[in-house]
């Protein structure tokens, strides 16, 4: 029986895990059970274990670097290591794009805290799994969306949303598929590497809460100009208004044969609201 060592039991893992095939045993760290990622005593006897890791904790919430990667990473040297770590990254490694199409071969420029800490991770694990001979996929993933994940708080909030000539290109990926995208680059002959794990969708921001507005009965949001902002809309999400993309998941299709369920927001978000 193959053994899956999966780090981090959040919604995408959940997902992930309850498709597992019965060939493949799952054990799940948290700190429901005890492991905690900040503190490496707790993370004793992981080593040998796992035939491949699926890494979807978090970093810490403060500073430039991942250390909880580097305790998991620590703990894994004391036996056999894996064959395979697939990391959820985010597509927020990339920093603001202006609106351009991004492939994986796009040059990492952070720039929030959160995001510089997924490239240190990125880095600590690249560095790490080529030295141990190691396969490693990097997932850099954007909004994720289900039905308990769409922005219906802020939509009830009354939030503005930017004016088209101001508006932030955003991306997403439905979590049933990102679940689906993990176990497939789990598999041995999935090519190691980097993908950008979102759906085919090209809009931005202002027309995805419009969907959202007009799917579940709430109004669109007031669209103001971006000088009007500051005190309209939330600092955390202003500065994530800074950014815009939009990623090419030409690769995850072409290298994996992928085929999303839900190959845009389009598709998803009915599904999304009818299951709520």
């Amino acid at each position: 029986m193959k053994r899956l060592l999966v780090a981090g039991y959040g919604d995408i893992a959940r997902r992930a895990v309850a498709r597992l095939p019965d060939a493949i045993e799952a054990r799940k760290l948290s700190r429901r059970v005890g492991v905690d990622l900040d503190h490496p005593q707790t993370l004793a006897g992981l080593g040998s274990w796992a035939d491949s890791v699926l890494y979807c904790a978090p970093p810490p919430a403060t500073g430039d670097h991942d250390t909880r990667i580097a305790n998991f990473l620590a703990a894994l040297e004391d036996g056999i290591l894996p064959a395979r770590i697939v990391y959820l990254s985010t597509s927020g490694v990339y920093g603001d794009c202006d609106g351009a199409w991004v492939d994986e071969g796009r040059a990492l420029s952070p720039r929030t805290a959160r995001a510089r800490r997924r490239a240190d991770a990125e880095r600590r694990l690249a560095l790490w799994c080529t030295s141990g001979d190691v396969d490693l996929v990097i997932l850099r993933v954007p909004g994720i969306y289900a039905a308990d994940r769409l922005p219906l708080a802020r939509l009830r909030a009354g939030t503005p949303a930017l004016r088209e000539a101001d508006d932030i290109y955003t991306n997403h990926v439905h979590a049933d598929d990102l679940a689906a995208i993990c176990l497939r680059v789990l598999c041995s002959d999935a090519s190691p590497g980097v993908y950008n794990a979102c759906d085919d969708s090209e809009l931005k921001m202002g027309d995805w809460l419009d969907l959202i507005a007009d799917r579940s009965g709430l109004p669109r949001p007031m669209r103001i100009a971006r000088i009007d902002a500051n005190g309209r809309i939330p600092g955390e999400l202003l500065s994530f208004m800074g950014e815009s993309r939009r990623l090419s998941n030409a690769k995850l299709k072409r290298e994996l044969g992928l085929r999303l369920a839900y190959p845009t927001v389009y598709d998803g978000v009915p599904h999304a609201m009818d299951a709520q």
